[in-house]
């Protein structure tokens, strides 16, 4: 089946935000545009500070504009524009889109069990179901993620828990209610390499499985290259060039691509190559380098 002809499960259009008041504004995105269909697993890669993280939040309907967070530009998803926050997003939270933070233990409330936040999830996506039927669901949630002793793990508080089975956990729950859309902020880099390994082959297998969209949020180009279809490269708030994986890692345009590209470790060692300050593409916002051929500013 040729997703591409179908509609995008989340498109981003001229995404701009700014912190500060009426007057003195700091902006922090200019301009973003993306898109993911149904099924795809696309990338979002940058340093820290590129702006990879808010884009995320914002998809999530987690800032919105107010006195001091200025938004613009829409974020569609499931029929509604998520920048402009409000209860509609929320009800979908944990329900039509979930996230994976960064840190799977602070992420999970350490004064209640797990079974009691695992209830509260799949509450989200169903609220006349029952704690037994709940309970039911979560244990093969967490056997699904190859969690040896589910009763124990639900049984437990995250502390009791080590960081690659919270992860697990934080991945059962946010597939638990088969969402659209699956958003995973630089999921187990709090972990050592081998357990962020396992987490992403993990998540790939399982979001295969159900049919969920993934925007995944790294810094890591040797790990979008195992896990994505498609790559955006962030660069100071700004899109700086997107295709296939073949095609960013096969021919990368940008310099600050070729930047996160040697920065991959290697056993040879070499050190990164040098990029300026400000890159005279910036001095234009409009030009980008595209793997693909088409204008990150006209997304369809």
């Amino acid at each position: 089946m040729n997703n591409a002809l179908q509609k995008p499960v989340l498109t981003i259009r001229d995404l701009r935000l700014a912190f500060g008041d009426r007057r003195h504004q700091t902006p922090v995105l200019h301009g973003i545009s993306l898109h993911i269909q149904p099924g795809e697993k696309v990338a979002l890669v940058g340093e820290s500070g590129s702006g990879k993280s808010v884009t995320a939040r914002l998809a999530m309907g987690l800032l919105q504009d107010s006195k001091r967070t200025h938004v613009s530009g829409s974020i569609w998803f499931d029929g509604i524009d998520a920048a402009k926050g409000g209860p509609e997003i929320a009800r979908r939270r944990g329900n039509r889109v979930a996230m994976i933070f960064q840190d799977p233990t602070s992420a999970l409330n350490p004064t209640f069990k797990i079974r009691g936040q695992f209830r509260d999830v799949l509450r989200s996506g169903d609220r006349s179901i029952s704690k037994d039927e709940a309970d039911r669901r979560a244990e093969a949630a967490l056997a699904e993620v190859s969690i040896p002793d589910p009763k124990r793990a639900l049984d437990s508080y995250a502390f009791q828990l080590s960081g690659g089975m919270n992860q697990r956990v934080m991945i059962a729950m946010s597939l638990a209610n088969r969402p659209q859309l699956l958003i995973a902020d630089e999921p187990g880099t709090a972990l050592d390499v081998t357990v962020q390994a396992q987490t992403l082959n993990l998540m790939h297998e399982l979001t295969e499985k159900t049919g969920t969209s993934v925007l995944l949020i790294s810094h890591n180009l040797g790990v979008v290259r195992e896990f994505a279809d498609r790559v955006y490269v962030i660069y100071r708030g700004r899109i700086v060039e997107h295709g296939t994986t073949a095609q960013l890692f096969n021919d990368p345009r940008h310099p600050y691509t070729r930047a996160l590209l040697a920065a991959i470790p290697k056993i040879s060692g070499g050190g990164l190559p040098d990029l300026p300050e400000r890159s005279p593409e910036f001095e234009n916002p409009l030009i980008t380098h595209e793997g693909c051929g088409e204008p990150a500013e006209a997304l369809s």
